[in-house]
């Protein structure tokens, strides 16, 4: 069933944000009760000395009494965040058991309403990864999807893959603090590529002193992949910095920025149990890669093409293509670049002129210069041309008594 084979981040999302809330307020609960209990044993000492100061033990009791309200306030205040998390994590499950319920016809119209709905989950999603977050935004108020959808998460994410695209790291370095033990069983670079990354900025301001005093505290590292690169960039202080030579231009190179966007949003789809892709690219794929065949048009990859070269090829595909094949339509062309083809094993011929089948219906006729089209369409141009067919491939035109039957064995 394709709802337990997309559906696996819906639950696991919220439920990694439960079980993140949940630890972080135990530990702010446990903190609090040990402060409370530590003031408990101050003011029990207090009542037991034989020369017991009044004022002080009524400072004691004002003292364990704002504790105790410190206690409750942000014991609630976390309590509140997992119950809350909790409740959402309740939502998507009832969400997914009524999408599971087959076979009644009374819930026919519920289960296209679940199906829509659902569509419009995976395009909030799909926006959020596409950076379109205020799209992504309304159409979940529209459609009523706050509980769910992982906007929170992209959200967070995006500012800061914004503060990473400015040059600034310490909202990532936040981020790798808040979720640090998570990051460490993943075995995350992240991190430390952050940390390189402040280094060669300091390098590049010529503040090199601080630059070793920075790798000294933050670079010192026994893992052999992080060890060779920590060995490169030291180089770097006795290098100027319109150096040609590589590795160290790369090291320089502002693009260092983009890599480290890349690095984290990886990072962040991994710690959240989120695929790379969005499962609306999936699902799309899913279906292409059911129709897509050899005689499908290939899309072009070549990074510096100019814009008259771009439109001579959409023309082209725009002649060439299947005008009932997604795969050849131009959108959905580059998806389907790399899926693998469909197995056939029965053939289908299909008109060119008006993308019909050809069958016992609308035979295939053939026109003198070998192309062959359906019956239907060339009848239908006939009547309107006074008895005469254009190829639309070559632009010849001839009588359609001088056209064909063609038999397909």
């Amino acid at each position: 069933m394709d709802v337990k084979s997309l559906e696996h981040p819906t639950l696991k999302v919220p439920y990694e944000i439960l079980n993140k809330k949940f630890r972080t307020s135990q530990k702010i609960i446990d903190r609090e009760v040990n402060h409370v209990s530590t003031a408990l044993t101050d003011l029990e000492k207090l009542y037991t000395l034989e020369s017991a100061d009044k004022s002080a033990i009524l400072q004691q009791l004002d003292k364990v009494q704002e504790m105790l309200v410190q206690l409750k306030e942000k014991g609630g205040e976390g309590v509140g965040g997992v119950v809350e998390t909790g409740r959402v994590c309740k939502r998507r499950l009832d969400h997914l058991k009524e999408g599971c319920q087959e076979g009644e016809e009374d819930n026919e119209i519920q289960h296209k309403q679940w199906r829509k709905l659902r569509l419009d989950r995976f395009l909030v999603e799909h926006f959020l990864r596409s950076g379109f977050y205020d799209t992504a935004i309304k159409l979940s108020q529209q459609s009523g999807l706050q509980d769910l959808t992982d906007i929170e998460v992209f959200l967070a994410a995006k500012e800061v893959e914004e503060a990473l695209s400015k040059g600034e790291s310490n909202k990532c370095l936040l981020w790798c603090h808040d979720n640090k033990s998570k990051l460490r069983k993943l075995k995350s670079s992240l991190e430390f590529n952050v940390r390189l990354q402040e280094f060669i900025e300091s390098v590049k301001a010529g503040k090199r002193a601080d630059a070793v005093k920075y790798a000294r505290k933050h670079l010192n590292t026994d893992e052999p992949e992080h060890l060779e690169l920590v060995k490169q960039v030291m180089c770097l202080l006795a290098f100027p910095l319109d150096t040609q030579l590589e590795p160290y231009k790369q090291l320089l190179d502002a693009n260092r920025w983009k890599q480290l966007i890349q690095l984290f949003r990886s990072e962040n789809y991994k710690l959240h149990q989120l695929s790379n892709q969005s499962v609306l690219s999936v699902c799309l794929q899913a279906g292409l890669a059911s129709l897509k065949t050899h005689y499908c048009i290939e899309p072009s990859h070549s990074d510096v093409t100019s814009h008259i070269q771009d439109m001579k090829r959409l023309r082209t595909i725009n002649e060439e293509r299947n005008i009932e094949c997604p795969v050849c339509y131009p959108p959905l062309n580059n998806l389907a670049h790399g899926l693998p083809y469909s197995h056939c094993s029965q053939s289908r011929l299909v008109c060119y002129m008006s993308g019909t089948p050809l069958n016992e219906h609308n035979v295939p006729l053939m026109l003198p210069n070998g192309f062959v089209y359906g019956e239907q369409a060339l009848l239908k141009m006939a009547e309107e041309n006074d008895g005469q067919v254009t190829c639309p491939r070559t632009k010849q035109i001839y009588q359609f008594t001088q056209l064909e039957k063609v038999y397909v064995m």
